[in-house]
C-alpha cells in the first residue's frame, strides 16, 4: 500500500495529538507535579493589598531595611540598628510554594537586633519570607525570597 502526503500528514497530526494528550494526562494525575496554592484565601488577601503596599513603603523609607543571611545555625534576620528593638512587635512567616506542610510562622521576640530562624525548621530550597512588624504604632512589611 502506498501512502500519499495527505495520509502521512493525518498520521503525523494524530501522533502529535496523542503525544500531547499523554503529557497532559500524566501531569494532571501524577502527585509529583501537584503544587499547592500560594494563598488559601486569595480574594480576601487582595482586599488588604493597599495596606501591604503602604507597609512596604514604610519599610523602604527607613535608613536601612531588614537584611537576612545564612549562618551555621540557620537564617539570621537583622533589624535596622537605629531602631529600639524592644519596641518591635510582629510575626515572621516563611512559606514554600511547593509544599504547604513546610510553612510556619514565628512571633517576633527580639533580644537584640537579630532574629535567628533555626536550621532544623528550614529545608534546602526556595522560601518566601514575610516579616510583618510594628514599631511605635507604625506598621512595616518586609518581603524577600531566599534560597536556603
Amino acid at each position: 500500500m502506498k501512502i500519499n502526503w495527505g495520509t502521512g500528514l493525518v498520521i503525523v497530526m494524530a501522533l502529535f495529538i496523542t503525544f500531547i494528550m499523554y503529557f497532559v494526562i500524566k501531569i494532571s494525575t501524577d502527585k509529583k507535579y501537584d503544587y499547592d496554592l500560594v494563598t488559601e484565601e486569595y480574594y480576601k488577601k487582595e482586599m488588604v493589598y493597599q495596606k501591604e503596599i503602604d507597609d512596604e513603603e514604610n519599610s523602604n523609607s527607613l535608613e536601612s531595611n531588614i537584611s537576612g543571611e545564612k549562618t551555621q545555625e540557620g537564617w539570621m534576620l537583622t533589624f535596622p540598628k537605629n531602631i529600639d528593638y524592644t519596641k518591635i512587635e510582629g510575626t515572621v512567616f516563611l512559606y514554600r510554594t511547593s509544599n504547604k506542610k513546610l510553612d510556619f510562622q514565628l512571633p517576633l521576640k527580639l533580644s537584640g537586633q537579630n532574629l535567628l530562624i533555626p536550621d532544623d525548621r528550614l529545608v534546602a530550597g526556595r522560601w518566601n519570607t514575610i516579616v510583618q512588624w510594628t514599631y511605635e504604632g507604625k506598621d512595616y512589611l518586609y518581603k524577600n525570597e531566599i534560597f536556603y
